[in-house]
C-alpha cells in the first residue's frame, strides 16, 4: 500500500512490474502504447505514420442511396468507401442499460414525437445532408458504420448535442456518491436541447472539474457547428484525437499509477494534457531517457507483444488455448496440455478452464478481436464448475472497455459471447495475407501437384498427338524432386504413350501450385496454371 501511494504521488523510482503502468514508445514511423497490470500486458495499441483512425470522428455527409431491403442507407463522407447507416442507428437512441437517467432540475421532460425506422427515408432522402459520427471503422471490405446519435467524450463527461437526456454510469455503485453526482449534474449549465452523461471516472471528482470539462466540450461542439455551417458536404467536422491525446484522456485515471515514455517532447505533451485535468496526475508521468535497450524490451514486454500473435497460448497450469480468427467468428479451443498431474480429474479440468477463461478475456482485449466468439471449454460434469468458469470470465471482462455479452456454457461445453469491434484487430493491423498461400495458411502438397500435372499431361498428349513433339514441363523445385523419386516410373509410362520426349525443368521462383507445359519446338505455352 505504501509503495502504491508513492507511485500515485510520483515519488521514488518508477517500477512497471508493480501496479498499473502505461508504457509509451515513440518512433519515427510508429507510436506504441502498452497498458501493464503488475508487469502483465493487458492492452496494446499501435498508431503508424499515415494511419487515420476515424472512429469517433464527426462528418457532415450526403445520402448517396437508400436500400429498403437492408433497412440502411449509404452516406458519402469523403472517404474511399461510403459509410453504412442502418435505419436503427438513425433513430434517436435511449440511454443504454449501463446508465441511470437523471431528470433535469426545473425543466419538465419534453414529449418528443416517436420516430420509427419507417420514417428515416423521409427524414433523410437521397441527396440530403446528414450529420453522423463513425461508430465502427472500416474493416476488411466493409466501409465505416455510422450513427446520427452524436456524442463528444471529455475527461469526466460525455456531451450529447442532439438529445436532452442526462445520465450517470451504473458502474459507480456507492449510493452516497451517486447522490452527490446527481446533484452536480442537475446544477450544470447545459444548453437547451443538449444532454450529458457522467463517466465512471467521475467518481470522487469535485464539481469544478465537471464545470471545466463541460466548458471544453461545449467549445469543441461550437467548432464542429462552425465547420458544419461553413463547408459543403462531405466534410469532417471533428477529428478524434490521435493515440497520445486519447491515451492521456482515457487512461490517466487513479487506476493508472505511472506513465513511462521514451520521448521527451511527448512526455511534456502528456504532462500538459494531464495538467488540465489534475496536478497530481502530472507527477505520475516520467520520461525514461533514451538507452541502448528499447523501452519495451527494458521493461520486459516485447516478448509478451510477440506472443500476442501466436495461435497457441500457454496457461500457468500447463494447459493451453488455441485462437483462430475467421471472417465470421473467433474460435478458441481449450486443452489440458501438460496439466495431467492431479489425481482429481474434475479439479484439474476446472483449474484449466478457469485459467483459460481469464486468459481468453485478456487475449480478446490485447489482440483487439471481437464479433462473435465461441470458446470450447473442456467438458465439465458439475454445474457449479461451469458457473465458476462463467463467473471468472465475467469478472475478467469488467476491465474491458469494449461492450461484451456472455452466455452461459451450453450442455456441449461451448461458451458463446460477443465483443464490440470498433477497429481492425491487432493481427489485421500488423500483418497482411501471405502472398504465397493468399492467406489460406495451406498450399497443395507435392503429391497433389504431381497428380494434377500428370492428368494435364495426359490430356495435352491426347489432344495434340499428331502435331506435338518434345514437351517441356516447368515446375516448382519441390515438385520436380518428387518427379525424380517417387513418381519417376509413372512419368516414364506417360512418355511411352507420346511420340516425343518429356523434358522436366525446375524454376525455384515458381509457386508450388503453378506449372507450365511448353511446346519445345516453338517455345509456346500449351497449358499454364
Amino acid at each position: 500500500m505504501i509503495q502504491r501511494i508513492k507511485r500515485m504521488l510520483g515519488i521514488g523510482k518508477p517500477d512497471p512490474t508493480q501496479g498499473n503502468s502505461l508504457i509509451i514508445n515513440i518512433e519515427r514511423l510508429e507510436r506504441r502504447v502498452a497498458l501493464l497490470e503488475n508487469g502483465i500486458l493487458e492492452e496494446y495499441t499501435v498508431e503508424r505514420e499515415g494511419d487515420q483512425n476515424i472512429v469517433g470522428s464527426i462528418f457532415k455527409g450526403r445520402v448517396k442511396n437508400i436500400e429498403p431491403g437492408l433497412k440502411a442507407m449509404f452516406v458519402d463522407i469523403g472517404q474511399d468507401k461510403n459509410a453504412f447507416l442502418h435505419f436503427w442507428d438513425a433513430i434517436p437512441a435511449a440511454l443504454d442499460a449501463g446508465l441511470e437517467e437523471i431528470e433535469r432540475e426545473g425543466r419538465p421532460k419534453k414529449q418528443q414525437k416517436k420516430i420509427t425506422s419507417k420514417d428515416i427515408p423521409d427524414i433523410y432522402p437521397v441527396g440530403s445532408e446528414i450529420m453522423i459520427q463513425v461508430s465502427k471503422g472500416p474493416i476488411g471490405t466493409k466501409g465505416p458504420r455510422v450513427t446520427t446519435n452524436i456524442s463528444l467524450a471529455g475527461r469526466y463527461l460525455v456531451l450529447m448535442p442532439y438529445t436532452e437526456q442526462f445520465g450517470i454510469s451504473r458502474k459507480i455503485e456507492d449510493p452516497k456518491e451517486r447522490q452527490r453526482l446527481r446533484k452536480i449534474v442537475q446544477k450544470l449549465s447545459v444548453p437547451e436541447g443538449m444532454g450529458i452523461i457522467m463517466r465512471t471516472v467521475a467518481q470522487g471528482t469535485r464539481a469544478r472539474h465537471f464545470v471545466r470539462d463541460l466548458a471544453m466540450l461545449l467549445e469543441q461542439w461550437q467548432e464542429v457547428e462552425e465547420k458544419r455551417d461553413s463547408h459543403p458536404a462531405p466534410v469532417c467536422t471533428y477529428q478524434e484525437p490521435g493515440l497520445i491525446e486519447s491515451t492521456a484522456r482515457d487512461f490517466l485515471t487513479d487506476e493508472v499509477e505511472q506513465v513511462l515514455c521514451d520521448d521527451l517532447a511527448t512526455t511534456e505533451k502528456i504532462r500538459e494534457i494531464a495538467g488540465k485535468i489534475s496536478r497530481r496526475a502530472k507527477r505520475r508521468i516520467h520520461h525514461l531517457a533514451a538507452a541502448p535497450t528499447p523501452i519495451f524490451e527494458k521493461v520486459g514486454i516485447q516478448k509478451q507483444i510477440d506472443e500476442a500473435f501466436s495461435r497457441q497460448v500457454w496457461l500457468p497450469c500447463g494447459g493451453y488455448i488455441v485462437i483462430d480468427e475467421t471472417e465470421a467468428l473467433i474460435s478458441i479451443d481449450v486443452n489440458t496440455g501438460r496439466n495431467r498431474g492431479s489425481k482429481d480429474v474434475d479439479k484439474m479440468i476446472l483449474e484449466t478452464n478457469v485459467e483459460a477463461a481469464v486468459e481468453v478475456a485478456r487475449q480478446l482485449r490485447l489482440r483487439n478481436i471481437g464479433g462473435l466468439v465461441v470458446v470450447d471449454f473442456i467438458d465439465m460434469r458439475h454445474r457449479k464448475d461451469q458457473q465458476a468458469v462463467y463467473k471468472a470470465m465475467k469478472d475478467r471482462l469488467k476491465k474491458d472497455k469494449a461492450k461484451t455479452q456472455v452466455l452461459q456454457i451450453s450442455p456441449i461445453g461451448l461458451m458463446e459471447m460477443t465483443r464490440q469491434r470498433l477497429n481492425e484487430s491487432l493481427r489485421e493491423t500488423m500483418f497482411e495475407p501471405c502472398p504465397y498461400c493468399q492467406g489460406r495458411g495451406r498450399v497443395k502438397t507435392t503429391m497433389t501437384m504431381s497428380v494434377e500435372i500428370q492428368r494435364k499431361l495426359n490430356s495435352v498428349i491426347q489432344k495434340h498427338r499428331e502435331s506435338l513433339g518434345d514437351i517441356v514441363v516447368v515446375v516448382n523445385a519441390d515438385v520436380l524432386n518428387r518427379f525424380k523419386t517417387e513418381d519417376s516410373h509413372l512419368l516414364v509410362d506417360i512418355e511411352r504413350q507420346h511420340s516425343g520426349r518429356l523434358i522436366f525443368r525446375s524454376d525455384p521462383s515458381l509457386h508450388r501450385e503453378r506449372f507450365a507445359i511448353i511446346d519445345a519446338a516453338t517455345d509456346r505455352a500449351i497449358e499454364q496454371n
